[in-house]
């Protein structure tokens, strides 16, 4: 049995009473801030059943077809200085995105210079045989660039902190990074779940809230990524403007300037010691994301000059084939869907499932009468593509002789997605708009039209205007 001395028994006696009060009011706070949660949701129902019923958008759309970019220019539109708020993790990201770019390339350099080993060791050791997969014709590396690769090195290291310090803990999934040829076996991609809160928990590990002056900013950082890549900016603008390297891209059919995140074609900027990215910058960053989110937006007044255009939700969901079964059911109620096409994405497959041409529309029959909004997006990147001699009808066999230019193909590609929802969907009503969500004076432009079309539907359901 165990005994207490009396100077034990008085500092026992002495201690609960405070640690009952401690837990006293830790209870009391706990429960006051409970409270004041209920009391919000409680007024924000009864405001909600008062006011006009908010107007509910659904954003969908494959993974890379630019969904997140389009939510940005909503966020950008209508609450810009939360916007620029969130600098500071958008800066991380944009490092990150610089690194992983050349991550691949680095991959793809050992692959080369394995295969070319591999191919000399079987010439002298036995006769070539047969094989079903034939030997890719890469372009001999030298010396200078495997000096280079030693030197790029310490961006690995950059990359691994960066995503460690990006994700909130157990809300990281890893999977491999996709290109149009194929994913790279030793590169992976982050997702982050979009309630994981990923942005404020970047904020506290660094110590900010927001990089939107100079003067947030701690420079002095030994720690900021920064310095590292700011130290092989020479170096990495030396690998992506090298013309073997190029050909090596071209043989793996490695198009990094067609995917999100591509930064490499503005290296001196963002690898600046200073850098503070660009509204521009944060549209182009990649980050993917997995899971259902809701954003809430207070809209500007309609053309009508109605209030009831401010109240705004849009749903943001996973682009991948294998979410969609679970978010389908709970969105019955939207006023539109957004759905985002990436019309250049003609030449390659769903990174989900690469027997499937990314071109596919999936109809859902609880989704059926939801008006449509169609944005044939990557317009940029389209013509660019047709312009370099990529022929749209290689790939897509009914395109036929027409003229291998923008305006024929969008033309085109525009009738067939009407001629699919006219098969699918006979009774729904569509709007279809060429997009580029990543240059924000159109987008802009396209989504203030769509906003006017919108709230005049919902005064019409209202019975407000006829």
């Amino acid at each position: 049995m165990m005994t207490h001395s009396p100077a034990q028994l008085h500092r026992l006696h002495t201690k609960h009473p405070a640690e009952r009060e401690h837990r006293l009011a830790v209870e009391q706070e706990a429960k006051r801030v409970s409270d004041a949660i209920d009391e919000e949701l409680n007024r924000q129902r009864i405001s909600e059943k008062r006011g006009p019923k908010a107007i509910k958008i659904l954003l969908l759309g494959q993974s890379e077809s630019g969904k997140s970019t389009t939510l940005k220019n909503f966020q950008l539109m209508n609450s810009p200085k939360a916007f620029r708020l969130e600098r500071a993790s958008w800066r991380a990201v944009i490092q990150l995105n610089v690194v992983q770019s050349i991550h691949a390339i680095l991959d793809l350099m050992s692959r080369a210079h394995s295969s070319a080993h591999s191919t000399s060791s079987n010439h002298m050791s036995r006769p070539p045989s047969p094989s079903n997969t034939p030997q890719k014709d890469y372009p001999p590396l030298n010396a200078e660039h495997l000096k280079l690769k030693m030197r790029l090195a310490p961006l690995l290291q950059v990359e691994a902190a960066l995503m460690k310090k990006l994700l909130p803990q157990g809300h990281v999934q890893l999977s491999k990074l996709a290109n149009p040829a194929q994913s790279l076996p030793l590169q992976q991609e982050i997702s982050v779940n979009s309630s994981a809160g990923w942005k404020s928990t970047f904020s506290r590990l660094i110590g900010r809230d927001s990089c939107d002056s100079e003067e947030l900013m701690n420079w002095n950082d030994p720690d900021d990524p920064g310095v590292v890549l700011s130290a092989c900016a020479e170096d990495m603008k030396r690998l992506w403007l090298d013309p073997i390297i190029k050909k090596l891209l071209e043989v793996e059919k490695m198009r990094p300037e067609e995917m999100a995140g591509f930064f490499l074609d503005a290296l001196d900027r963002v690898t600046s010691p200073r850098y503070i990215p660009t509204d521009d910058d944060v549209l182009r960053a990649r980050l993917k994301t997995l899971g259902v989110s809701e954003h809430r937006f207070t809209m500007k007044t309609g053309p009508l000059g109605s209030p009831m255009s401010h109240d705004w939700r849009v749903f943001d969901v996973g682009g991948q084939r294998s979410l969609r079964a679970a978010w389908v059911p709970y969105f019955d109620d939207m006023n539109a869907i957004i759905f985002l096409a990436p019309i250049s994405c003609f030449d390659q497959v769903l990174q989900e499932d690469p027997s499937v041409n990314r071109l596919a529309i999936v109809s859902n029959p609880l989704l059926k009468k939801t008006e449509m909004i169609l944005f044939l997006n990557k317009c940029d990147i389209l013509r660019a593509k047709l312009a370099s001699g990529i022929r749209l009808a290689d790939y897509i066999v009914s395109y036929g002789n027409r003229p291998n230019d923008f305006e024929s193909a969008s033309q085109y590609l525009k009738k067939k997605f009407a001629a699919l929802l006219r098969e699918h969907s006979p009774d729904r009503v569509y709007y279809f708009h060429l997009t580029s969500v990543t240059d924000t004076k159109s987008t802009t432009y396209i989504l203030e039209n769509v906003q006017d079309v919108l709230v005049r539907d919902n005064l019409k359901r209202s019975a407000l205007v006829t």
